[in-house]
């Protein structure tokens, strides 16, 4: 079979899946998400899953792990065990709200989140559709309808349920959300999920994502978060990427954020297989601010591709972005990032680096920074490397009595620090240091009832 013939195979074979299974998509969900499946399976339908050809992709052959035979999830399934009992993420004195995801579902045996400020509301995003449909309705789908992304379309045609979270306006939600998302099953599954946060002006909050496996199988997510940072609204999110080798993820994140508003948002990618992260700030208020930040530790046949594309629309605002990457083995990592300061948006500043390092011959890493500037009154840098361990630095080192191994730690952990130090929940940056740390030395650090391989 040609690749021509592949690829309308597998575009054949998800439009069989959306069309034989709409009404079980449509079941109980608000129409806020059914009046949207349609035109955006269209929308896939015209790219079809992503390969080499797509410009956008170059790096990243979605095919290979989409044109795979997964159980589709179409309805919440009921866990047999109190996940809330069997499953502790190992972040020692992180004080959050805790919630679970399971195979992209909100878990119905959630513990209540009590004390939350007046206003606050976080929970499953199809319940609140139809329960709130006012919370809901002026954000969903605002920013992703935009993307031409044919994984963001076959998101928003087969999205059931996810995470929502709405902070009003001058509250400030101190306390951290925790959102766990469990993969667990007992044969291939691909899920779908989408997840909406609404932080209203002058408001602050911070949510933390885990992702985690709980079985040994092959999974294959594609996800959509958006997030609408109100004027003067201070927002962290942050994500830990730590599942099975052989759990698959495409994960779309689209950032709007007003005037003055500021945005921290870093990934922490340590075990997983196939992994693409999209990432998407827009500017739509002056005197913003977003500091955008991943960093990735690879072995074995992992492959992960970081996508971003900051869109300066607005004058006198500031992004910086430094993305790291460590390979090891046969490891593949990518970075594309992308700049775009638009017409007359002066005194803009932006800043983006990917620094990379190769532990071996046989690990590659693929890097394209990019700026497309309109404007002529900015600041604007890029730059990229990609390299092997300083050797004059190794040699400081060992001549001072520390032993290979340890110093190579030493200088790898030095290389990770600069992103992780940028965490403003200090529980969370001391432990992502420790998981770095136990990264690097070839342990596990699986939280508990996780499997890692």
């Amino acid at each position: 079979m040609t690749l021509t013939a592949k690829k309308i195979a597998l575009s054949e074979k998800y439009t069989e899946l959306f069309y034989a299974n709409q009404s079980k998509l449509d079941e109980d969900s608000s129409n806020l998400f059914n009046r949207m499946r349609e035109i955006a399976f269209k929308r896939f339908e015209k790219a079809g899953i992503p390969g080499f050809k797509n410009e956008n992709y170059k790096y990243t052959n979605l095919e290979r792990v989409f044109g795979k035979n997964y159980r589709h999830v179409f309805e919440y399934e009921k866990v047999d065990v109190d996940l809330n009992e069997a499953f502790r993420c190992d972040v020692p004195q992180l004080d959050t709200h805790v919630v679970l995801l399971v195979n992209g579902w909100y878990y119905a045996k959630n513990q209540p989140l009590e004390n939350l400020p007046k206003g606050v509301v976080v929970g499953s995003i199809k319940q609140i559709a139809n329960e709130k449909p006012e919370l809901v309705e002026s954000y969903l789908n605002r920013q992703a309808g935009l993307s031409d992304d044919p994984m963001v379309a076959l998101n928003t045609a087969f999205a059931q349920d996810g995470f929502f979270m709405y902070v009003p306006d001058h509250v400030v939600f101190e306390r951290p959300v925790q959102v766990i998302n469990i993969m667990r099953s007992e044969d291939p599954v691909f899920t779908t999920q989408r997840n909406l946060i609404v932080a209203g002006k002058n408001s602050q909050t911070k949510v933390v994502f885990c992702d985690h496996t709980m079985s040994d199988c092959e999974f294959l997510a594609n996800n959509v978060t958006e997030v609408f940072v109100g004027d003067d609204a201070v927002v962290d999110v942050y994500t830990i990427q730590n599942q099975n080798n052989k759990a698959n993820s495409v994960n779309s994140s689209f950032f709007k954020q007003g005037a003055n508003s500021n945005l921290l948002t870093s990934v922490a990618t340590l075990h997983g297989g196939l992994i693409r992260n999209n990432l998407k700030v827009e500017f739509a208020g002056e005197h913003a601010e977003a500091n955008v930040y991943g960093i990735s530790f690879t072995d074995k046949k992992q492959h992960v591709d970081n996508y971003t594309n900051i869109e300066h629309a607005q004058p006198n605002c500031l992004s910086n972005q430094v993305y790291k990457n460590v390979l090891d083995e046969d490891s593949v990592g990518a970075f594309t990032g992308r700049i775009h300061v638009v017409r007359d948006a002066q005194k803009t500043n932006a800043f983006q680096r990917n620094n990379n390092v190769l532990l071996t011959d046989s690990a590659q890493m693929n890097t394209k920074p990019q700026l497309i500037i309109d404007a002529d009154d900015v600041k604007c840098s890029h730059g990229a490397t990609i390299g092997q361990i300083d050797e004059d630095a190794l040699f400081y080192l060992r001549a001072r009595g520390i032993g290979e191994d340890d110093a190579r730690m030493m200088l790898m952990n030095a290389f990770a620090h600069e992103v992780v130090q940028k965490i403003r929940i200090e529980p969370l940056r001391d432990r992502i240091d420790e998981l770095v740390e136990k990264r690097l030395k070839g342990e596990l650090a699986k939280c508990h009832s996780c499997d890692k391989n």
